[in-house]
């Protein structure tokens, strides 16, 4: 796959903008995996507790982190509008319709 192809499915003008994405979703990534570390520890969950039932309260702690560092990183990275159109796309898509 290359790189206009690539620009094409994220709809970005261009290579630079193609970065930017990509590093934000990197660090929104990573940083909503710390945050739900750092929120099983605060409140004392463990995967022994839990067993399977772990892994499902862990996607729906993540879910919600996850949209929103999108839009706060990629505010930050001056990005707004585009990370807002995606969110708003993606719910719609879940069955959760933003006006």
């Amino acid at each position: 796959m290359n790189l206009e192809k690539i620009r094409n499915f994220l709809k970005v003008d261009n290579n630079f903008k193609l970065l930017i994405v990509f590093i934000v979703f990197g660090i929104t990534g990573s940083l909503t995996l710390y945050i739900s570390d750092i929120l099983f520890i605060f409140f004392d969950i463990s995967k022994n507790e839990l067993g399977y039932f772990y892994i499902f309260i862990r996607i729906l702690i993540i879910f919600p982190i996850y949209q929103l560092l999108l839009i706060i990183i990629g505010t930050l990275f001056g990005e707004f509008k585009y990370f807002w159109q995606f969110e708003k796309k993606f719910l719609r898509k879940i069955g959760i319709n933003l006006k």
